[in-house]
């Protein structure tokens, strides 16, 4: 529970720190509610990790299935869900209040709260995908090394799974980043009447974040 609480609490830190920052509100509370939705995010994230291992704790259900699932194939999808969850709680203030959108020139025409909608969810699903695969890709190389006996010492798999989870998230972190352009696009279509009734563009411009 401490381990996924420190997971959590950094990512929800980082996503803090990377996200919009255009929301139109007053300072104090806006930063107030942020700060409440992620450590609300937080707790909830890190007891939804470590509860299939307190579980299988519990009843000491020590079977070779229940290892693999809770050891080995749940930890993925349960991160990615969670992270994406993170994200979504401590960036709420976007879609609730509205980020910026620009013309192609810069200019700000006005506040959406669609283009934070898009904003936020386009983030979640990249840092799902970061964390999801981050956690099951190692798990899956790892399983055909140990069926191959690449590695004969036992004591060197622990090093071994270690370096294996640093490649594959050194390896994502561009990936992630990249599956949507930080200044992301949104149609006209897309966004409220009361915006697109001060200009004529058919494409405008926003600041994802991270």
């Amino acid at each position: 529970l401490f381990l996924q609480f420190v997971f959590h609490t950094y990512t929800a830190a980082f996503t803090l720190i990377n996200g919009n920052g255009t929301p139109k509100a007053e300072e104090y509370s806006l930063q107030q509610k942020q700060i409440l939705l992620g450590l609300g995010a937080i707790s909830y994230s890190a007891c939804i990790g470590a509860l299939p291992l307190a579980f299988m704790n519990r009843y000491a259900l020590k079977s070779s299935l229940m290892q693999l699932v809770v050891r080995k194939l749940l930890p993925a999808p349960l991160f990615g869900l969670t992270s994406a969850f993170t994200v979504g709680m401590v960036r709420s203030p976007e879609f609730e209040n509205g980020i910026e959108v620009m013309d192609r020139n810069g200019k700000v025409i006005g506040v959406s709260k669609k283009a934070g909608e898009k904003a936020v969810r386009e983030t979640a699903l990249s840092r799902a995908v970061l964390f999801g695969t981050t956690f099951l890709l190692p798990e899956a190389l790892m399983y055909c090394v140990q069926r191959a006996k690449l590695i004969k010492n036992p004591h060197a798999l622990g090093p071994a799974r270690m370096f294996v989870i640093m490649s594959v998230l050194a390896g994502m972190l561009p990936v992630s980043f990249s599956m949507f352009p930080q200044c992301g696009e949104i149609k006209r279509a897309d966004l409220e009447p009361e915006i697109l009734s001060s200009t004529e563009e058919t494409v405008f411009f926003y600041n994802r974040g991270i």
